[in-house]
């Protein structure tokens, strides 16, 4: 089995109405309760648009933390699902069952193996 994060910018959700969102989320959640109980399901979440983001960054040689994403950055992540499948396949089939629930774009890669102890 491979994990893959599936997963979309904020960016790419679009404006809709209030009405339209709540319509979304139980087609949303039925998705990942069918990737539950394909026992495929290993994490999924939106991010707070609202709430303070903060980077980390060492690579001066000195930690530093600044308030709010990059300053260069244009997009960033509004949510995201990791699913452990046999495939690509599989990995594709569930990416096109999250978007068509959420009405956006979602956008897969494949996590690289990085050899700590399988689990």
């Amino acid at each position: 089995m491979t994990e893959y994060l599936i997963y979309f910018n904020q960016q790419w959700v679009g404006d809709h109405s209030e009405e339209w969102f709540r319509g979304r989320g139980p087609l949303s959640r039925a998705v990942v309760e069918e990737l539950k109980a394909a026992g495929q399901f290993v994490f999924a979440g939106g991010l707070e648009e609202d709430e303070p983001a903060f980077s980390a960054d060492a690579t001066s040689g000195t930690l530093l933390f600044t308030d709010g994403p990059y300053v260069e950055t244009k997009e960033f992540l509004g949510g995201l699902t990791v699913v452990n499948v046999p495939d690509e396949a599989t990995a594709r089939m569930w990416a096109g069952k999250i978007a068509e629930a959420c009405g956006w774009p979602q956008e897969v890669r494949r996590f690289k193996p990085w050899g700590g102890t399988e689990s």
